[in-house]
């Protein structure tokens, strides 16, 4: 059962990195610019807190779904209006950021506790500031609790949570491999990415206001 428990984690976090979003184009970009050894720095700080995450995620869900809904209001404002709002600034800033650095040639400094350290925290940081992760883990940790996929004794939501930060890295990975298969394969500059995932994460902020513009009027 515990093994079960485990390979659920693994598949459930890892179906949540499949639509690109800020964390997967981060991971792309560090790939194009910083190379693969960077990303796993990135990666493994990422999914450790990605495992705690989950697992107060979990433990928070039945009690959140019966009492909380992404439609609930907090001060007359949305739930669900609120984590848009985050992101949409989420994504204008890290647009932001990765076009004015879109010229910037991949750095190759020798500085290795440097880099390390500097993905490693921002690793961190992004596995703090990720809410969009809270309304999926609301509604599917709910999910495969109340179909009795998974226990909610602590060992096996400990080993939900080490799977779901296995599936996390995982899914993170191959969107690393595949940035720099495709910059291989059609050999795309570092400026082109860059812009690439510059524009993309626009796009997303632009679908977010649309959306919620929808639902205003």
């Amino acid at each position: 059962m515990l093994f079960l428990t485990f390979i659920i984690g693994i598949l459930l976090n890892a179906m949540g990195y499949i639509p690109p979003g800020n964390i997967n184009l981060t991971v792309a970009q560090l790939a194009i610019n910083k190379g693969m050894r960077q990303v796993w720095y990135f990666i493994l700080s990422f999914s450790v807190v990605e495992v705690f995450f989950t697992f107060g995620m979990m433990r928070f869900a039945r009690w959140a779904m019966s009492d909380i809904n992404p439609n609930a209001a907090v001060s007359e404002v949305k739930l669900g209006t609120l984590v848009d709002c985050f992101m949409i600034l989420m994504f204008i800033t890290m647009g932001t950021i990765t076009w004015i650095n879109r010229k910037k040639a991949p750095k190759t400094s020798s500085k290795k506790e440097d880099k390390r350290s500097g993905s490693v925290l921002y690793g961190l940081i992004l596995g703090v500031l990720n809410p969009v992760q809270i309304p999926f883990w609301l509604f599917f940790g709910n999910y495969v609790i109340l179909h009795e996929w998974i226990k909610t004794d602590y060992l096996s939501l400990i080993t939900f949570s080490l799977g779901s930060g296995f599936g996390s890295a995982g899914a993170l990975y191959l969107y690393a491999h595949f940035a720099t298969f495709i910059q291989e394969k059609f050999a795309l500059s570092s400026l082109i990415i860059n812009k690439s995932i510059a524009i993309f994460l626009y796009v997303l902020a632009a679908y977010l206001i649309v959306k919620q513009l929808i639902i205003i009027f």
